[in-house]
């Protein structure tokens, strides 16, 4: 906790000489709280886990295994809360409509095999309700260990990737119902430089990183590698394979959908400051919040449901905020409070195939940020 004496001085000290008896207890059991969290996490098999949590501005921090404190990650998906950030910012500009199809911006992107462009809406994007099929499940790259080392280093452009999901028909028709694609954020992305003249990154730069501080935020670009300090991120890419080194990756592959670069001290920050409307005009705030049934999602986070570009959780005190994120190698999961007061953020080193100790290690963390914004 932080004290700020001023021409007060005497008076904040006074008062914080009284209140030094309640805040020490709740913040030795936060300490508690979250060490035993990230502990577990890494007796699972993360090799490297820190966690930061944040309650009315006392921050504790923890770590357990191969992992510096606040390292550089990558924040995979988190991400497309950026993205849908410098939209809906551009929205609130009058710049765009939540309600443009995706062939007024990007006029020929979508189309094919029963794709179009034209029945598809901004909103319906980042929201996940466009039915377009996710290009990653379609990238040879992510396959196996063997084609992630032959192509981990490829260059991809937002077009190409598009263009992956184009050779596949629609999962459903635009608005009928909801299934998360990587897709509709690399056509967010390229929404955002159509409108602006400017790359996505380039905007999220300057509407967020820069004016919320965030020095240690960054889009690599074509950089395969992380600045330090770091964890080494390792990948089972099958149940019972061995663990590998996915350290150095390009990742251009995942775009405005998922190659930003932070730290867990930068990424609370940034949820914070979202959820206490340092960013968002009201109207705009309320479109993010706006929220539809993640009905794939039901079976591991059930009630979960989807906004644009954020994800609502209920959990036993009411719910919270979130995006998660995962790259090779690396994960993320989060949570602020609707008043942004309470956050936590984890960063997993380890992504596991084996299903028993992935889905201990999907609870536990849940379980470990529920204790964080709940108390």
């Amino acid at each position: 906790m932080h004290i700020q004496l001023g021409k007060w001085g005497v008076v904040v000290a006074t008062t914080a000489a009284l209140l030094a008896g309640s805040v020490a207890p709740a913040v030795a059991a936060g300490r508690s709280t979250l060490q035993t969290g990230v502990d577990d996490l890494h007796a699972l098999g993360i090799t490297g886990v820190q966690g930061l949590t944040r309650v009315d501005d006392r921050t504790v921090r923890a770590r357990a295994g191969a992992v510096p404190l606040n390292g550089y990650f990558r924040m995979g998906s988190n991400t497309k809360t950026f993205t849908a950030v410098v939209v809906l910012q551009l929205a609130g500009e009058g710049r765009l409509s939540l309600d443009d199809t995706v062939e007024r911006w990007l006029p020929g992107a979508v189309a094919g095999n029963g794709n179009d462009g034209r029945r598809i809406t901004v909103r319906q994007l980042l929201q996940h309700t466009s039915g377009l099929f996710n290009y990653t499940n379609d990238l040879a790259g992510l396959a196996s260990y063997e084609a992630f080392r032959a192509h981990r280093f490829d260059h991809y452009d937002p077009a190409d990737l598009v263009a992956i999901a184009m050779k596949h028909p629609p999962t459903f028709a635009p608005g009928t119902s909801w299934d998360y694609s990587n897709t509709n954020f690399i056509l967010a992305g390229m929404v955002i430089e159509r409108v602006t003249g400017r790359p996505w990154d380039a905007e999220v730069r300057d509407r967020i990183l820069r004016p919320l501080g965030l020095r240690h935020t960054s889009s690599p670009g074509d950089r395969p590698t992380l600045p330090r300090p770091h964890a080494r991120g390792y990948h089972q890419w099958e149940p019972g394979g061995p663990l590998t080194d996915t350290t150095e990756f390009n990742t251009s592959v995942a775009g405005a959908a998922g190659n930003l670069v932070t730290t867990p001290a930068d990424l609370s920050r940034f949820w914070q400051a979202l959820q206490r409307g340092e960013l968002l005009r009201p109207r705009q705030m309320a479109d993010l919040h706006r929220t539809v049934l993640a009905e794939t999602f039901q079976d591991y986070i059930p009630g979960a449901r989807y906004g644009l570009g954020i994800m609502f959780v209920p959990n036993r005190c009411g719910g919270y905020w979130s995006h998660g994120g995962d790259m090779p190698g690396m994960s993320t999961a989060n949570g602020v409070s609707p008043d942004g007061t309470r956050v936590a953020v984890l960063a997993l080193s380890t992504q596991l195939a084996d299903p028993q100790p992935a889905q201990a290690v999907q609870k536990r963390t849940l379980r470990l940020i529920d204790d964080a914004l709940c108390g």
